[in-house]
């Protein structure tokens, strides 16, 4: 056990040193030296990680011990990105990024020991629902919500700064949609008509996909935010397919949500403009527009294009051209400076944190368990893929961040839940099955027969006094009286037959 341990450990270690190699190079590239400050809030992190893996180890014995180090060495990557940028255009964002992540590992250490089962969350399904639906429409209030290049999905909380309500809502939804969803999957699952080979669900069972395109499309006309109305009806979509195994349902939510989309782009200026910078990115016209010109997608397609195959080195790009190059455009600053091999290494750990999450929902046997892995797995994978998409070109930009790495700590609060919940799933789905063949086990299993026989003996013994208990005692009892013929002879006296003779 001691050896297996440390063998996980060495995983974070190797991670920790991997960062550690990273920011010393880019620092001494672009400043020269170390900043101290740097030097003790690192290692303030750093024991955080070591704490957390500890308390993992201890109140969640079987958890994946694959996605801590994924995850530290993604934020570690970013924050060394945000540091570059820092360096750059002489902002101190990244140092407020290491503070954020010493708040989510706080919250999650909070979390691995308090939440020892994970089904507790069910409990709370509308609970969940109504602050979910609560956070994500929160940025509408004349007061506090605040508009930020044409999205309005800022809350301004005084003393604290802007908080993004939508990343903490999709967690809450996951939990409504997992707990709906496992009470309600028969009935959805029931076949319709058949049609080009796709079974159809019936129309009465439309009801909740018909309500969540409605708030996504909401979403989208009134906050004017493309990223959260895709993430969170997709989330709702996959999770509804993993209940049902139907996959009619994908094609039904791929459909309305592209025919809301295409509406959309129609009709609201917004929505149009990221489309035709899709469309056409390399028009001048386009490009040169003051509002959604497509100036920020070019450069960083320059960006990387310059880095090739291995990148210009940490510290020897120009990251900083591209807008929003620390937070929206982060890939695009990984891909100038560490190369199509860096952004491969990147995946690569995504990837891993989402398969370990997706073996977690296959292997756990309890529905609601299953479906809320699934969830969260797929919200993170359809997050990255709308992410690297909108940079490469796949899809139109969306304004999603990548999890874990970009700048802000809305974001990166809420994806270390996340990630602290799949801990919490995993362990549960891990957790090896008592053995039924030991002397141990036969024993507690007599044990627990004797006493629910002796419980049931005594209910029955209880039922009887207490039946006895309810009988009259004081009323006369009355014997049964035999016709005469029938009578027994008193002792002595010679039986009398039927017919009048004597015996």
């Amino acid at each position: 056990m001691i050896l297996t341990r440390l063998r996980q450990m060495s995983l974070l270690l190797l991670s920790f040193a991997l960062v550690g190699v990273a920011f010393f190079q880019m620092f001494m590239r672009t400043a020269g030296s170390f900043p101290a400050n740097y030097v003790w809030m690192l290692a303030v992190v750093g024991a955080l990680f070591v704490v957390l893996w500890a308390l993992a180890v201890k109140f969640q014995p079987h958890a994946s011990q694959t996605i801590l180090p994924c995850v530290c060495l993604l934020t570690g990557l970013g924050t060394v990105m945000i540091a570059r940028i820092d360096q750059e255009k002489g902002t101190a964002v990244a140092f407020r990024q290491l503070v954020f992540t010493a708040v989510a590992l706080a919250l999650c250490c909070v979390l691995v020991v308090a939440l020892r089962d994970y089904r507790l969350l069910r409990r709370f399904s509308y609970v969940s629902m109504v602050v979910g639906i609560v956070l994500l429409l929160s940025p509408m209030l004349p007061v506090l919500g605040e508009e930020t290049n044409g999205a309005r999905i800022w809350l301004r909380i005084p003393g604290m700064g802007t908080v993004q309500p939508g990343e903490f809502a999709k967690l809450f939804l996951a939990f409504f949609f997992a707990a709906y969803l496992f009470d309600h999957r028969d009935q959805l699952a029931v076949g319709g008509r058949k049609v080009l080979g796709l079974q159809l669900p019936r129309i009465k069972d439309l009801g909740p996909i018909i309500i969540v395109w409605v708030v996504a499309m909401g979403v989208l006309v009134l906050q004017h935010d493309l990223g959260t109305s895709i993430m969170f009806f997709a989330m709702f979509v996959s999770m509804l397919y993993v209940a049902t195994d139907r996959g009619s349902w994908i094609a039904i939510g791929f459909a309305a949500f592209a025919v809301g989309a295409v509406v959309a782009a129609k009709v609201f200026s917004h929505v149009g403009a990221r489309f035709d910078v899709w469309l056409h990115p390399f028009d001048n016209a386009i490009y040169n527009r003051a509002y959604g010109g497509s100036y920020q997608i070019v450069t960083g397609l320059f960006g990387l294009a310059s880095g090739g195959l291995l990148g210009t080195g940490l510290g020897q790009g120009h990251p900083g051209l591209t807008p929003f190059a620390n937070s929206d455009y982060i890939y695009a600053s990984l891909g100038e400076e560490l190369g199509l091999t860096g952004l491969i290494v990147v995946l690569l750990l995504y990837f891993t944190i989402i398969g370990s999450g997706l073996l977690t929902a296959l292997k756990i046997k309890d529905g609601f368990g299953k479906l809320l892995a699934s969830g969260l797995v797929f919200t993170m994978a359809f997050q990255v893929f709308v992410v690297v998409g909108g940079i490469t070109l796949v899809i139109p930009l969306t304004g999603l961040t990548m999890p874990f790495m970009a700048a802000g700590g809305s974001s990166l609060i809420a994806n270390y839940i996340l990630a602290a919940l799949l801990l919490v799933i995993s362990n549960a789905a891990n957790k090896p099955a008592p053995e039924v063949s030991t002397d141990t086990f036969q024993y507690e299993a007599l044990a627990a027969l004797r006493d629910h026989e002796l419980k049931e003996r005594r209910e029955r013994q209880a039922a009887e006094r207490a039946a006895k208990a309810a009988r009259p005692t004081d009323a006369p009892t009355l014997e049964p009286q035999l016709p005469p013929t029938a009578q027994e002879p008193a002792v002595g006296q010679p039986r009398v037959a039927a017919g009048g003779g004597t015996r």
